[in-house]
């Protein structure tokens, strides 16, 4: 399939946006204001077919040196388990900005495995938290 992802929020497609995350297992509380809120103050991630318009999305806030927190990874229907989730976060995490982050860090409770071929592992006894780590500590 062919596809682009672009940071462009004037691309994004809200309302596909909104829905999706208001169906997923994390957002379902989330009202279109929120939503709104959310893609106004942090750095949105649209994956895009010429054909079928927007197709995933994700979004990351961060200091771009030391922490990012990766959220809202979402591949829409019919669209999901095609690698199209892998391409998403491997276009993120290759990012100048986020390359040099010390931690990166996410949650999710079903996508483990997704997160683990990137070097993310389980924070603690954390069902759900997971960071990439790269800081050195004494």
């Amino acid at each position: 399939m062919d596809f682009y992802i672009s940071d462009d929020k004037s691309l994004l497609d809200i309302d596909r946006v909104h829905k999706e995350v208001k169906n997923s297992y994390w957002g379902d509380y989330r009202t279109k204001e929120m939503t709104l809120m959310t893609i106004e103050n942090s750095w949105c991630f649209g994956m895009y077919s010429e054909k079928e318009g927007q197709i995933g999305f994700a979004r990351l806030i961060t200091d771009k040196l030391v922490f990012a927190y990766i959220m809202d990874v979402i591949i829409f229907d019919p669209f999901k388990g095609k690698g199209l989730g892998k391409r998403l976060m491997q276009h993120i995490l290759e990012y100048p900005e986020i390359k040099q982050v010390q931690t990166v860090a996410l949650k999710t409770k079903d996508a483990h495995g997704l997160y683990e071929t990137f070097g993310f592992q389980k924070v603690g006894n954390s069902d759900m938290w997971m960071a990439k780590d790269k800081a050195k500590y004494n």
